[in-house]
């Protein structure tokens, strides 16, 4: 499906899951909003949504105005997906942080926009860069600077100089890669100051890298990616998990339970008045 400048200028179709509003479109969608955004040098934010992040936006006010305002909010987890296939009756496809990172440099290098990586460390950027040179030769890399983990505000003496070189550069498209939410704020943060999209796509870079294996189709398609990435890093995600699988399943069987007595209700038809003699 090709998008004119007409559609770019209208509202884009969101679904809720558990309350927060994923967007709804094809991958090649999502790509073609960043990519065009990017060419305008627009300040845009791009969420890439799961379990974890939708179950954090229920406890933090502040992640839940990012997802609410968020200019894009794709389906990363397949639990996402099937909520929005179940319930909405749409061939929703999955759109990951590595779609995006690959698919919008595929873009960027073939219409010259230039792209900038922020987070991780430099050893991951450095095979980043040997990889993206590979693979997309003709992508203007407008800078890699890793970020300090922690709270925000970061520092503002590592921060300012980071800003500076992201103006320079005039990327049209900034990936961050700080983790949730540390990575949402960010951007939300700085919206409005970075005349770029900005797209949060978590713990990608370690993996587009080749420091971290990427799961099989098979697994990430049948929703266990999360069990394989435990077993790759068990200290530091089961904890997460079983913070944040339980509660999700639970608002999505109630969320699901409130739809289908919705539909019955509206299906029952009204029987008619009887007349009295």
């Amino acid at each position: 499906m090709a998008y004119t400048s007409q559609d770019y200028r209208q509202d884009i179709e969101t679904q809720s899951v558990i309350g927060f509003p994923i967007t709804a479109l094809p991958l090649k969608g999502y790509i073609d909003y960043i990519t065009y955004w990017a060419s305008l040098n627009l300040s845009k934010i791009v969420c890439v949504a799961n379990v974890h992040m939708l179950v954090e936006a229920t406890k933090s006010s502040s992640l839940a105005s990012v997802l609410g305002n968020a200019d894009l909010v794709t389906p990363d987890g397949m639990p996402l997906v099937w909520m929005i296939r179940f319930l909405h009756r749409s061939q929703q496809e999955r759109a990951t942080g590595m779609d995006l990172l690959e698919g919008t440099c595929k873009v960027a290098s073939e219409r010259a926009i230039a792209v900038f990586f922020i987070g991780s460390e430099p050893r991951v950027l450095t095979r980043m860069r040997v990889r993206l040179e590979r693979e997309f030769p003709q992508l203007i890399i407008g800078g890699m600077e890793s970020l300090p983990f922690g709270e925000l505000p970061l520092p503002q003496v590592a921060e300012s100089p980071v800003l500076e070189k992201i103006k320079a550069s005039r990327a049209g498209v900034v990936f961050v890669s700080l983790g949730c939410p540390k990575q949402e704020k960010w951007m939300a943060q700085h919206q409005g100051e970075i005349q770029a999209v900005m797209v949060g796509i978590g713990g990608v870079f370690p993996i587009y890298a080749g420091l971290h294996k990427h799961a099989p189709k098979f697994i990430r398609e049948s929703g266990f990616e999360w069990l394989y990435r435990l077993f790759q890093e068990p200290q530091r995600l089961w904890k997460r998990y079983a913070e944040t699988i339980p509660p999700f399943l639970l608002m999505a069987a109630s969320q699901v339970w409130h739809d289908r007595n919705r539909r019955v209700s509206k299906s029952v038809k009204p029987r008619p008045a009887v007349r009295l003699r």
